[in-house]
Formats: C-alpha cells, structure tokens, sequence
C-alpha cells in the first residue's frame, strides 16, 4: 500500500528533515519539482523561519505547496489574488482550529522569542520524544492532502 503525502511528511521529518521541508518534499512530485529543490527551497523555513520561532515551518511549507498548485501569476487580476488568500487562510484556519496557533514558539511552548543560537537542536530520541513537531506536520500535510483530493490542481 502506498504511503499517504501526510505519512511520509512524517517520515521524512522523523528522518531530519525540517518542518517546511517535510511538508514541501511530501509533494514535491505532484509540483513538479524534485525532492532534492523541493528540501532546498524550504530549508530557510524551519524552526517558524530560522529558529526564531515565528510562523511554524509545517504551515510555511502547506502554504508553499498550495501556491505552486493553485497560486496566481497574473500579477494584475486582483480577485484571483484574493480568492489565492482566502485559499491559504483557510489552510491557516483548519490548522489553527487542530492546534490553536500558526506560532511556532507557542506550539512547542516557549516564552521566548528568537532562539540565541541559529544551530538546529541535535535530533536525538529524547528531540523526537519531547517535540510536538511530528504531529504539525502531519497536519500540514494531511490539511493539504484533503484538499488536494477534492479540488483539481491548475
């Protein structure tokens, strides 16, 4: 049985990937791109956009991928703009209604702002077993994926 794009966005984070990039590689074939870009392209998002905690990675990366299947690029119609807004704010809302914030420093529980350091935690067992990251992903993905299966891609 072939795994679903929520599963291996959960693998590929359980296998070092950071959040975008979980989320981004998870369909990087159905943007057309390869797994190697997609990883690179959503490098600069984890830890909610370099560790300093903002916008979490896994909505960074759902809302990439969204844009490379539905975004606009005629820069001047001015509703497909808005209805691409309204999509991506919709993705947001499903994900702040599963875990009540896009704030990555609040999803992992952390008063403080900006890490001091920009160096990635060590993924460890007890990195794995004490972040909340898996799951995010997960619903990033799965979000995504509902999504996808229901509204034809452009």
């Amino acid at each position: 049985m072939e795994m679903t794009r929520k599963e291996k966005a959960i693998q590929l984070f359980l296998s070092g990937a950071n959040c975008a990039q979980a989320v981004v590689a998870a369909f990087a074939d159905l943007i057309g791109m390869d797994e190697k870009t997609a990883l690179r392209l959503a490098a600069p998002f984890g830890g909610g956009l370099a560790r300093q905690r903002e916008v979490c990675g896994a909505v960074s990366g759902m809302c990439m991928v969204a844009g490379a299947l539905y975004g606009y690029d005629d820069l001047t119609d001015d509703a497909v703009k808005a209805a691409h807004y309204r999509l991506i704010r919709s993705l947001c809302d499903a994900f702040k209604e599963a875990h009540g914030t896009l704030i990555c420093r609040e999803l992992l529980g952390s008063k403080k702002g900006k890490d001091t350091a920009p160096d990635p935690d060590p993924r460890t067992e007890e990195y794995y077993r004490t972040r909340p990251c898996a799951r995010q992903v997960g619903t990033a993905a799965g979000i995504l994926e509902a999504y996808v299966q229901e509204h034809s891609v452009k």
